[in-house]
């Protein structure tokens, strides 16, 4: 039980060492992370959209 507790100080020890964000590097990263996911999002729609209407083209041929 002695280790458990051990490892928690220790972990909360180096939570207290991170440095975090500010709230603006937060809300513009988290901007950047969701204009990309997005943004892939899109792109995989897209080709697949156009993979779809091409093989289904190929095969009623």
């Amino acid at each position: 039980m002695q280790q458990v507790f051990g490892f928690l100080q220790e972990s909360w020890s180096e939570v207290g060492k991170v440095v975090w964000p500010t709230r603006e590097q937060a809300i513009r990263l988290t901007a950047i992370t969701l204009a990309v996911t997005f943004g892939v999002a899109a792109f995989t729609a897209f080709f697949d959209y156009i993979l779809n209407g091409l093989l289904t083209f190929l095969i009623q041929k």
